[in-house]
């Protein structure tokens, strides 16, 4: 009689089949694989990633404060006048507008309205070196600057244009201005809040310009600024707006570069 073989093996399943994994995690998914990590590309070496900077709220911190930290703090402009020694971000929109204008030069007499905290006078003292004359005013407190002199007053005080003239002792070279009012956070208050400022940094450039100056202010886009463009076109030779890669992106600020004054007609 022929014995059939026992056997205690299942039935055979597919070929395909897989068989079971025993590196599943205990809620039974596998574990991620792995990669080898890719090289740097051949030709240089692979550029170091930039840290974001996270700022948590504080109890006593409002939410756009801790927004407004954050962004100072992952500003690259921030980082880099820091690390060159200017005191504010602004100090590089001069830079930026001197670089395609030509403004600063050896030997000028410059003055600065609303220099606070003084990154532009920096920028002015060490283009226009020593041998030159450089004035500023705000009615902020603004630490020393070597080679510079600074009123603490508000510009738009009565006495402050013949202040200024008095330190200047003479016809100046350049006008700057990048003042700017406190936000009232509505946009048409605020542009002719900038505007009226620009025009009165220009009564005093008119003033004070010897011929063939220079006069630069800040101004926000819009169409407010109508009249003071007449004004510099009768006044100047060359009229052109800039945008300061300096600038950020979301503001609404440019400033007006106006060249070759033609000098009081009086």
């Amino acid at each position: 009689m022929e014995r059939r073989k026992s056997s205690s093996k299942g039935p055979k399943g597919p070929k395909s089949a897989k068989k079971s994994n025993i590196a599943k995690t205990a809620l039974g998914a596998e574990p991620e694989k792995r990669g080898r990590k890719k090289s740097a590309p051949m030709g240089g070496e692979a550029k170091p990633r930039e840290l974001n900077v996270h700022v948590k709220t504080a109890k006593r911190r409002e939410y756009g404060s801790t927004l407004w930290l954050k962004r100072q703090l992952n500003d690259p402009y921030v980082r880099k006048a820091k690390a060159e020694g200017y005191r504010s971000r602004a100090a590089y929109k001069l830079i930026e507008l001197d670089q395609k204008f030509g403004l600063l030069k050896s030997g000028s007499r410059i003055v600065d309205l609303g220099c606070a905290p003084g990154g532009w006078c920096q920028v002015a003292v060490k283009k226009g070196g020593k041998r030159g004359k450089i004035v500023g005013i705000d009615y902020l407190s603004v630490p020393a600057i070597s080679g510079v002199e600074i009123l603490k007053k508000d510009f738009l005080d009565e006495d402050a244009p013949d202040a200024l003239k008095e330190m200047l002792g003479g016809g100046a070279d350049l006008v700057l201005s990048d003042m700017a009012a406190p936000t009232t956070g509505h946009k048409a208050t605020d542009h002719l809040r900038i505007v009226a400022l620009a025009e009165a940094a220009l009564d005093f450039a008119e003033d004070v310009l010897a011929p063939g100056g220079a006069f630069v202010s800040k101004v926000f886009a819009g169409g407010a600024e109508g009249e003071l463009l007449a004004r510099l076109k009768r006044n100047f030779e060359t009229v052109k707006h800039a945008k300061p890669k300096a600038s950020r992106s979301d503001s609404a600020e440019k400033y007006v570069v106006a060249a070759g004054f033609r000098g009081n007609k009086e």
